[in-house]
């Protein structure tokens, strides 16, 4: 009997293990070892690239050749960017370890929803997965606040102890992915050549999306909102201290902000029948506001700001996952939670050089 329980139970811990980490801030980790902004933002960009190109690519595969298989190539490419950055001593190799770093994403951001979504579907249970995606965005913030604060433990070890240190993590979370179970709902047609499957794959999600404009449209409404809140908090860490923040406190604000999408993702689960126009119209709302108080005076207001917007962003992010997945086609369910992750990476490159110049206007 399948175990429903086990499986998302070790679907969590993985998801802890990788989010959890010494090495989250690592341009910090950059800056410290002596690379200059330019270059961070050189590795940044190269991020950003391969991003783009294997994302869709990475969910065609998942449904393939099965999620579970998927995850641990995440887990596996995440070692070899722990790897590369401990060896790194120029600025070609830590550009190489950000590319594993950033194909470890790809490979990770459709298979995880999609594998849980279709161990629900298995046990009956998918109208549970809505909970999932809120404990799933718990454990994301969380881990992301308390990574934040190991930033200057971090920096106090040194790098190479520091990645060493995620390597045993990542060990340890391949072993409870590879105990997973592979679900797959839909039979696939093995004798079929892989090249097939995979063309017919891509094209089948994509006539999907073209028949369904309706799920098009939720992606990029849930990714604009996404995008806006993840540029303010960027944009947080460095203008907090220019009004006035002690330096003790800037950590704990950071960790308050990352609090709101934590609430956020809980309060949606108690309005479930609240149509979808309105939570739209309070996320973006919610930005809204927390955009006008990045150009506060006081510092407590731009948290309190970030708060808010981290909280309309993650209560959209839960409920239009939730929604998805429901209209999702089993066999193309990576691929097109991959498509959602794109639309997030192509809104980020068109804001991104806009951002700067907007959020310093005052």
């Amino acid at each position: 009997m399948f175990q429903i329980k086990k499986q998302l139970s070790k679907l969590y811990t993985s998801s802890i293990l990788g989010n959890l980490s010494l090495t989250g801030a690592w341009v910090a980790i950059l800056a410290a070892r002596g690379y200059s902004l330019v270059q961070i933002g050189i590795a940044e960009t190269v991020f950003h690239i391969v991003s783009l190109l294997f994302e869709i690519p990475s969910g065609v595969l998942a449904d393939v050749f099965g999620k579970k298989k998927m995850l641990m190539v995440s887990t596996l490419m995440a070692m070899v960017s722990d790897v590369v950055m401990i060896l790194s001593c120029n600025l070609w190799m830590v550009c190489l370890s950000i590319a594993f770093r950033a194909l470890s994403y790809n490979f990770s951001s459709g298979s995880g929803d999609a594998l849980a979504y279709d161990s629900l579907k298995l046990a009956g249970q998918e109208n549970r997965f809505e909970r999932y995606e809120s404990n799933q965005m718990v454990i994301w913030r969380s881990c992301d606040g308390l990574s934040t604060l190991c930033a200057g433990f971090a920096l106090t070890i040194g790098h190479q102890l520091a990645y060493g240190v995620s390597l045993i993590t990542g060990t340890i979370q391949l072993l409870i992915l590879s105990s997973l179970r592979e679900v797959c709902v839909v039979e696939e047609d093995s004798t079929q050549p892989i090249g097939k499957r995979l063309i017919a794959c891509f094209r089948e999600s994509f006539g999907f999306i073209k028949g369904v404009r309706s799920v098009l449209g939720l992606m990029f409404c849930n990714s604009f909102v996404g995008a806006v809140d993840t540029l303010l908090v960027f944009f947080l860490q460095a203008k907090l201290p220019e009004r006035g923040i002690p330096a003790w406190a800037l950590g704990l604000a950071l960790l308050f902000i990352q609090l709101g999408g934590i609430v956020g993702s809980r309060l949606i689960l108690w309005v479930p029948k609240l149509s979808y126009r309105w939570i739209f119209a309070g996320s973006a709302a919610l930005v809204a506001v927390g955009f006008l108080a990045e150009h506060a005076p006081l510092y407590w207001v731009m948290a309190l700001g970030g708060f808010l917007s981290a909280l309309g962003d993650d209560a959209l992010q839960v409920r239009t996952n939730a929604i998805l997945q429901d209209q999702f086609p089993s066999e193309q369910r990576a691929t097109l939670t991959s498509v959602e992750s794109f639309t997030f990476s192509v809104i980020m490159i068109v804001l991104s050089p806009l951002a700067g110049f907007v959020f310093t206007l005052w």
